[in-house]
């Protein structure tokens, strides 16, 4: 019980100075990383980049799922601050298809991000699953809004729209489109869910 306590009190408690210096240089240099050799690049060269050992590497990121869900986190707080504005700005088919772009394009950014997004779908305690929640959350209110306004077939779901998303960025990454071909690409990839 008393165990229990204080990992509570150490959860709540503010990281002291030098160990949040070093968490920030984690992140830093694993965006770096992810940036440069993609996703499943070696934790121990983030370590090194970030000059921490790999002890503190772990203590703060246990997996790479730890530490890819924290480096995305602000990505992903992005997207959403965009989808309000689309879902504003918007009718509700633009504002979807428009939407599954702009994600698709944001989940290709790192080599291999969207093979570790779908490997996490099935993985509940993943901490990516966590992370990516809101994203599926927002497209599936995207695709209720779509579907009453009588743009979308009712049968599609948002589980398959979020994994056509994800397929879709490993296609634009792999076959490293611009912005314009991934738009082709999304547009071609999603046109049968909408009503005619």
């Amino acid at each position: 019980m008393a165990a229990d306590r204080r990992g509570a009190d150490e959860a709540t408690r503010p990281r002291r100075a030098d160990a949040q210096r070093n968490r920030d240089a984690i992140l830093r240099a694993a965006r770096e990383t992810f940036e440069a050799e993609g996703v499943l690049a070696s934790l121990d060269g983030i370590a090194l980049r970030a000059g921490v050992g790999n002890a503190t590497l772990y203590r703060n990121f246990p997996t790479r799922d730890d530490l890819l869900a924290a480096v995305i986190e602000s990505s992903i707080a992005a997207a959403l601050a965009e989808a309000d504005e689309l879902s504003e700005a918007l009718p509700p088919r633009a504002a979807l298809v428009e939407w599954l772009m702009r994600l698709t394009w944001r989940l290709r950014i790192w080599y291999d991000l969207p093979a570790c997004l779908v490997t996490a779908l099935d993985d509940t305690a993943s901490p990516m699953t966590s992370a990516c929640a809101p994203l599926r959350t927002r497209t599936a209110v995207f695709l209720d809004e779509a579907k009453a306004s009588g743009d979308v077939v009712g049968a599609v779901t948002a589980d398959e729209v979020f994994e056509l998303t994800l397929a879709l960025s490993w296609a634009v990454d792999r076959f490293r489109d611009d912005e314009a071909a991934a738009r082709r690409r999304v547009t071609m990839a999603t046109a049968g869910m909408f009503a005619r």
